[in-house]
């Protein structure tokens, strides 16, 4: 028995040699093949044969054909905040409430939520006639310094940036947050002295004398105390009508009256722009211009604009006009300054707030128009008379 098996392990052994023996010459007459032929990448199993003439070890897998597990990063460990700790609650194991993270907070830019408007805002110059014509009055030589200046190059290509930066849908996007309001009217007027401008704007009017004929607003809004309402689409107008209009702010109306009954002496006046700088869109505005006429009074005809162009976005981020679609209330003083300001849909507060403004405004307006007459009179009733230089909503504020 043992010579038997003795015999049995070696002739094991010399077919083990012959057999790594064939597989040596099966990979030297492949490398001799490639030598004498183009080169090609080698097979899987030729690979798998010099590895096992490399490595004793694997000579009895080198023909292994299984699918190669390849190695991978381990796991992360769990978070020890993550893991659910376990509690015991009358003999009986609970498993605590997992932590969460908390959600992540919007930038103070891409934040929605409307905030109360708490500086004055506009321009830091006076409203001239002539501005924000859209009209280049430059001669051709003022044109080409500037195409070659290098300073103004920078100027109009970081102007382009901040456009092609800006979403096309960005307007659209935040009407779905509080329905587009951008901030909340303040609850006190703008101080005289603080308070910034509101800029010339060109267009044209509903007037019938010159209907062809551009007017700036300067010259309508100075020296009165101007409700200006900005707008430039259908929805836009229904929220400044929240504002503005007789049928859901009629105590404003109620001034708007007292101020015309008086006569050249009023001194209050509404006055709405309806921007479009839509081409089409512009000249269809101006062809269903008899539309708009017959919904407003012949006296407010001259008051409501329809301005094309000259408006930038500078100007627009100065007077806090920031969304397109969103409908804006301003009330300027005399100087055709902004000492208050609402947008989008008003509430109840804001009205209140609008009346009180109107009604402030009006008294500076007209105490110092008094002054400057020489007619100041600074009792309001006087031996129980009221005051005929004032009209009768003066005495409810």
């Amino acid at each position: 028995m043992r010579r038997c098996s003795c015999f049995s392990a070696t002739r094991a052994s010399f077919f083990r040699r012959i057999q790594s023996t064939a597989r040596t010459y099966s990979a030297l007459f492949y490398l001799h093949n490639i030598s004498h032929h183009i080169m090609k990448a080698p097979s899987l199993p030729c690979l798998r044969a010099l590895r096992a003439l490399a490595t004793l070890e694997s000579r009895g897998q080198c023909f292994f054909t299984s699918r190669r597990s390849y190695a991978s990063a381990p796991p992360p460990p769990p978070s020890k905040l993550a893991q659910p700790s376990l509690r015991s609650r009358g003999g009986a194991a609970t498993a605590a409430l997992t932590y969460r993270e908390p959600k992540k907070t919007m930038d103070g830019d891409d934040d929605p939520t409307p905030k109360p408007l708490g500086r004055p805002i506009g321009l830091h110059h006076p409203p001239q006639r002539g501005e924000n014509s859209g009209i280049d009055g430059r001669s051709w030589r003022q044109r080409r310094d500037d195409f070659v200046n290098y300073e103004k190059h920078l100027d109009r290509r970081e102007k382009m940036a901040k456009q092609m930066a800006r979403p096309y849908f960005r307007d659209f996007g935040m009407m779905k947050h509080f329905k587009g309001k951008t901030f909340i009217a303040p609850e006190k007027v703008f101080k005289r002295d603080f308070a910034l401008y509101f800029p010339n704007l060109r267009g044209l009017t509903l007037s019938k004398e010159d209907p062809t004929l551009e007017k700036d607003t300067v010259d309508v809004m100075k020296g009165k105390v101007s409700i200006v309402s900005v707008f430039s689409s259908g929805w836009a107008e229904h929220q400044v009508a929240t504002f503005c209009s007789e049928k859901q702010h009629p105590e404003l109306h109620e001034i708007l009256k007292a101020e015309k009954s008086m006569g050249k002496a009023g001194l209050a006046q509404q006055v709405e722009i309806n921007v479009e700088t839509n081409t089409l869109k512009y000249w269809i505005l101006r062809l269903f211009a008899y539309n708009i006429r017959a919904q407003r009074a012949k006296e407010d005809w001259g008051k409501y604009f329809i301005v094309h162009k000259g408006i930038t976005e500078e100007t627009k981020e100065a007077i806090g006009l920031l969304n397109n679609r969103v409908g804006y209330v301003y009330l300027l003083d005399q100087q055709c300054k902004i000492r208050w300001a609402g947008s989008a849909n008003a509430d109840d507060a804001e009205k209140a707030s609008m009346i009180k403004a109107v009604k402030r405004i009006l008294a500076e307006a007209r105490g110092a128009k008094e002054e400057t007459d020489g007619q100041a009179n600074k009792g309001a009733n006087v031996g129980g008379t009221r005051n005929p230089g004032k009209p009768k909503y003066a005495n409810r504020a």
